[in-house]
């Protein structure tokens, strides 16, 4: 009996060291209609065609979208998940260049409203995957609901995307605040998007900056400017992205170069001592060394 423990104990581990370890990057706003889902879907595409193995979960668990952007049908969903009708794995579709998709429902009210208990088995539920994935992006709801912090918690980069409106910088500082005060997260990467110049971009990353240090303890990194363009409009209504459908587009350029950057900021040497997606993984080389203990 025993010895069976083991030999399972070892197989695990030894199926845990064969997969990749996963950068989890969440994208998220505070506020709706800044474009959260674009910039998720673009960096998810642009990765995949620098050859990367990209998943993306839409974590808008109540009013989703990412399969209908891309023109994909879902036969199941998250909803399906959690109510027991299927595993994880059986609801994943594929995208463009490979991109894994875990699609999630919309307009069902009783996925916007899980418990943190909820929230907490679905991102444990990830560590399950037997899927070499290199980057899991996670496109979370507009504003600070248990779901939207569970899930940019749960990352070890933050996204917060913003645009030149008072309500988009607001919502934004609102998120950063709690994040920061309640839950010690003190980085985040500053998408400025729809912006007229790199000017405006910069502008707009300063006044978001003049009041967090002044209030937050917290260090913000503009990751990118992405421009205002009409390509990204016609894009979508042809349920294509716009690096894909107009590659040589300006906003096309702009995420490629954010996807690129993205691919550079470095995993964390240890978990952060919080729930996260796929935290095992970052624990790839001390489970060689239990197994050795099992083999002895």
């Amino acid at each position: 009996m025993t010895e069976n423990i083991m030999y399972d104990q070892a197989s695990g581990l030894r199926r845990m060291t064969q997969l990749t370890s996963t950068k989890v990057i969440t994208i998220t706003g505070g506020k709706g209609g800044v474009g959260k889902t674009n910039v998720t879907l673009n960096m998810a595409i642009s990765m995949a065609r620098q050859g990367k193995r990209v998943m993306v979960l839409d974590a808008d668990l109540g009013l989703a979208n990412v399969d209908v952007m891309l023109g994909l049908r879902a036969g199941r969903n998250l909803s399906h998940v959690l109510a027991g009708m299927c595993e994880l794995e059986d609801i994943i579709i594929e995208g463009p260049y490979g991109v894994k998709i875990i699609p999630s429902a919309s307009g069902t009210q009783n996925m916007a409203e899980l418990t943190p208990t909820q929230h907490i088995g679905l991102i444990r539920a990830f560590s399950n995957l037997q899927y070499d994935i290199d980057f899991f992006l996670v496109d979370t709801a507009a504003g600070i609901s248990d779901m939207v912090l569970s899930f940019a918690r749960a990352a070890q980069d933050i996204i917060i995307v913003v645009c030149d409106e008072p309500t988009s910088i607001t919502d934004a500082y609102a998120l950063m605040k709690i994040l920061s005060r309640e839950y010690d997260i003190q980085r985040f990467k500053i998408v400025a998007n729809m912006v007229r110049s790199y000017r405006e971009g910069r502008d707009l990353f300063i006044k978001l900056t003049r009041v967090t240090e002044r209030f937050l303890d917290a260090n913000l990194e503009l990751a990118a400017c992405i421009p205002l363009d009409d390509n990204v409009r016609q894009a979508v209504k042809r349920q294509k992205i716009v690096v894909e459908a107009f590659p040589h587009s300006p906003a096309a350029l702009a995420l490629n170069s954010l996807a690129s950057k993205a691919m550079t900021w470095p995993l964390p040497h240890h978990p952060g001592g919080h729930l996260e997606f796929f935290v095992e993984r970052l624990l790839v080389h001390k489970p060689r060394a239990m197994e050795a203990t099992f083999r002895e």
